[in-house]
């Protein structure tokens, strides 16, 4: 087992891709993807066949995977955006 820099419940920020900027919480690691799941982060539609729970089927948006390497955990973020004299700019 590998052991990665951010963990469930984590705060994050993603650091490249078409959702960078965005924060969100940590929803679960895949270790052997490397892939982390972000609250509110890479939305997918997942389209759902006729149910009971669902009678005539449904449409719901999902978090999608992103790789662990796109993602920093906040306060190291910012720690970084202090020294570089900026101020942290991220997507809410």
């Amino acid at each position: 087992m590998h052991s990665f820099h951010v963990k469930k419940n984590d705060e994050v920020v993603v650091i490249a891709g078409a959702d960078k900027g965005k924060r969100g919480r940590v929803i679960a690691v895949d270790g052997k993807k490397e892939r982390v799941l972000v609250e509110g982060v890479r939305m997918t539609k997942k389209h759902m066949r006729k149910t009971q729970q669902y009678p005539n089927g449904t449409i719901l948006n999902r978090e999608g995977s992103i790789h662990l390497s796109n993602v920093m955990k906040a306060d190291v973020f910012e720690a970084r955006q202090a020294r570089r004299g900026n101020k942290p700019e991220a997507k809410a």
